[in-house]
């Protein structure tokens, strides 16, 4: 009776919060005529994100994803919207992106990264109350990050190396090629002034030309004479743990590492009085695939570095140092929150609320009395909101729900179940508008990528999976939040280490067995797919297990040597398994699907991009040919051009409709798909 309380009280809180924000949304919804999306009304749902407040806490700069069918892309813009209430105003236009917002520190400009000019990324500005954008740069190989100077009079950026005459002439006389893990482009900083840009763009001036690092991210001290950095030997994802910390000094260009330690140290910023530099640090943990980052404090001119947020039992992202202290954003379950850090004790208090609240992608005013973030909820979009930091009371600026008013959508709620060896596991359980916990429901668990992702409670599955659909054909959804999570602490992120696959399976499994004992689960209609990690988990357990239906596995791992052989991150492997294939080949047997492949019977859907690196496709050749040799009804879709993700709504439509096809037929009845051979639409005639 206890854990039920517990769960209607969870539940209860995430429907209701914020109320006032949604009565209007609901009431629109009801006096409409309601329909079930399609593949592209989902995809053709606006989203929101990027909240940037301006300076003086009168505006927030957002961005906003769109559908664009025409071009086969996905185009972000940048809006606009008064904290005191009003509509929304679109601030850029064109078939490209425009992306990365920030005010100049009087407010006067909003600049932005886009490759409207000559398709490389460059930094625009311009005005709030609008006109023409102002291109300011001309970096020969685009525009990778930028900052503006504390007094406004300079923007620094980071870019790759200009291609060398030698590089080019190589070219010439033998054509494009590479030499593994020996031939970089290094990231360099450069410095512009504004002034001079704003009358035609420019290079501006680089500061650094070394080999010996590339760099990530930066920011400006606040008297403006130094640049704090952090940097890796070399772009390579394998030498993420060489991230260090440097502070460059603009006058002689003088570089100097002032942290040094084991493990990655990223994201230096300074603190108000310029005296020293908070940044996210494994501080010396090797193990970090899986491990607590820590905000970590060192003198600028280097000494040890101490860290701040052992207590915070979880990820902390740096938002903000201002006079009130250092503030952070840190994930707990499936909610998201603001945090306020005193950097000379380590104590934190939590600023935003109530305790489900998911929230994210902060920003601040100058002085540090209002900020600006993005948040959903199980009824909601991400919309825009806007609170003062002494009394947390968010108001809603936008209104992106306003889209989604005549759909049939499903509710969500967050569920909890004990798995084989007693972990407590959450998941998100997606049910249609009109359940009945009388009647018996096919089930399909969707899994998350990561392994470090996690699902929460939020409208809507727009991608990959149609959670939505399948809800109005009647169907319950079981999206999991398997051990190795993110948002549940280090310990549950740890416990699929030299586990993976077989504690994931437990998780999913156990989540099965909790919905059937409900009652309202059909055991024999149950279906399991998921993407990268996910994909992986579906693989697992369309070897190991006959529980299901149907699978479908999307980018996902079939046999652990072939992935360490062949992927561009290895680090990784080798974290959660402890070693490689040749030192320790029964882990590498344990975790990999293909190890239980004899036993496999489940029909299974693969879905892979043509150039994946990060899980390449002999992954998906490998077990397609160990199904089809036992006579396991598989299919294998291959889409073209694409690495790990699918990033054009073309292909995205293409994803899902054969996902949609895959799981009617063996979950729902419907007629067999013929993949080579779709229904398409009909042409109208002119």
């Amino acid at each position: 009776m206890r854990k039920t309380y517990l769960l209607v009280v969870v539940v209860f809180c995430l429907a209701a919060w914020p109320a006032r924000m949604f009565v209007a949304f609901q009431h629109n919804a009801s006096a409409q005529q309601r329909r079930v999306p399609t593949v592209d009304d989902l995809l053709n749902v606006k989203s929101a994100g990027g909240a940037q407040i301006s300076p003086d806490g009168k505006w927030v700069a957002y961005t906003v994803n769109e559908t664009d069918w025409k071009q086969d892309a996905f185009v972000t813009h940048i809006w606009l919207v008064n904290t005191t209430g009003g509509k929304p105003l679109q601030l850029t236009r064109g078939e490209k992106s425009c992306g990365n917002p920030q005010w100049s520190p009087d407010g006067a400009w909003l600049a932005f990264s886009s490759n409207r000019v000559g398709d490389k990324n460059q930094i625009f500005v311009i005005h709030p109350d609008g006109g023409e954008a102002v291109q300011l740069t001309k970096a020969e190989n685009g525009v990778n990050g930028y900052a503006w100077a504390r007094d406004g009079k300079r923007i620094a950026y980071t870019a790759s190396d200009a291609d060398s005459k030698a590089a080019k002439e190589r070219t010439d006389y033998l054509g494009g090629f590479e030499v593994v893990r020996k031939e970089y482009a290094f990231t360099q900083l450069w410095t512009f002034d504004v002034a001079e840009a704003l009358n035609s763009p420019v290079t501006g001036k680089q500061h650094t030309k070394s080999k010996d690092f590339t760099i990530g991210a930066f920011e400006w001290s606040p008297d403006g004479s130094r640049i704090a950095f952090s940097a890796t030997v070399n772009s390579d994802l394998i030498n993420g743990g060489t991230a260090d910390v440097y502070v460059l000094s603009l006058a002689d260009n003088a570089v100097k590492k002032i942290v040094a330690l084991a493990g990655p140290d990223n994201s230096p910023h300074w603190s108000p009085d310029g005296k020293q530099i908070v940044f996210s640090s494994a501080m010396g943990n090797t193990k970090f695939f899986h491990a607590n980052t820590r905000l970590a404090v060192v003198a600028a001119e280097g000494g040890t570095p101490r860290s701040l947020t052992d207590a915070f039992d979880e990820q902390p992202g740096f938002v903000e140092w201002n006079a009130d202290g250092i503030y952070f954003s840190g994930a707990q379950k499936t909610a998201g929150h603001l945090f306020k850090l005193d950097p000379a004790s380590g104590k934190f208090t939590r600023v935003s609320a109530p305790d489900n609240l998911m929230a994210g992608g902060f920003s601040f005013t100058t002085d540090g009395r209002q900020f600006a973030f993005t948040s959903p909820s199980p009824t909601s979009l991400s919309e825009v909101f806007v609170s003062s930091t002494s009394s947390f009371a968010p108001r809603k600026l936008t209104n992106m729900t306003e889209q989604v008013a005549n759909y049939t959508l499903a509710t969500r709620e967050v569920i909890s179940w004990q798995s084989k060896d007693g972990a407590t596991i959450e998941g998100i359980l997606i049910k249609p508008a009109d359940f009945n916990a009388s009647k018996k429901y096919p089930l399909l668990c969707v899994i998350h990528g990561g392994p470090t992702g996690v699902d929460r409670p939020t409208l809507l599955d727009a991608r990959y999976y149609p959670a939505d659909i399948w809800a109005a054909k009647g169907g319950v959804v079981l999206k999991v939040n398997y051990r190795g999570s993110a948002g549940y602490g280090e310990k549950f992120r740890q416990l699929n280490v030299r586990n993976l696959g077989v504690g994931d399976a437990w998780d999913v499994l156990s989540g099965v067995d909790y919905l059937i004992k409900q009652g309202f689960v059909d055991a024999n209609k149950l279906g399991c797919m998921g993407w990268s990690q996910g994909g992986y988990i579906s693989a697992f357990l369309t070897t190991s297990s006959d529980r299901f239906k149907a699978i479908s596995v999307g980018a996902g791992i079939s046999n652990w040597a072939t992935y360490y052989y062949n992927t561009d991150i290895t680090p990784f492997t080798i974290q959660y398994l402890g070693a490689d294939p040749a030192t320790d080949p029964e882990i590498y047997a344990k975790t990999s699907p293909m190890t239980y492949i004899k036993q496999a019977k489940t029909p299974t859907l693969i879905q892979h991009g043509e150039f994946d690196k990060r899980v390449p496709i002999p992954n998906g050749y490998e077990l397609r040919e160990g199904l089809e040799d036992r006579g396991v009804p598989v299919e294998m879709i291959v889409y073209k051009g694409y690495g790990h993700g699918i990033t054009k709504p073309k292909s995205m439509r293409a994803v899902m409709q054969h996902n949609l096809a895959w799981f009617n037929h063996y979950i729902f009845g419907d007629k067999q798909p013929e993949f080579a051979k779709p229904e398409l639409p009909k042409k109208e005639s002119k």
